[in-house]
């Protein structure tokens, strides 16, 4: 999804659209970031973080997208129905904790 050109950089949308979306401003002089939280229009949760925890976090997630490009270890005996089925109830409950 493509930001609207109006939209200042720090925005990251979320592919599952309903505005959904993440910004990330920087708060220099009181030298912090904030993560805020988007729905539509509102504002619906801010983080604080101070760089250390910032790097952390940029830390964390090129340690997640590390995780996807390396394949999946399956378990012994797992077939393709039984992975798909994990991957369904695990979806439903990601669903449903963002429902929340």
């Amino acid at each position: 999804m493509t930001q609207p050109a109006h939209l200042p950089a720090g925005w990251v949308f979320d592919q599952r659209g309903e505005g959904r979306a993440v910004r990330v401003s920087a708060h220099v002089d009181a030298g912090f970031l904030v993560l805020s939280t988007w729905k539509s229009d509102a504002c619906v949760a801010t983080v604080r973080l101070l760089p250390e925890e910032a790097a952390q976090l940029v830390a964390n997630i090129a340690d997640g997208l590390a995780r996807l490009t390396s394949p999946p270890e399956r378990e012994a005996g797992e077939d393709v129905g039984q992975r798909l089925a994990h991957l369904e109830a695990r979806l439903a409950q990601l669903e449903q904790g963002d429902r929340e």
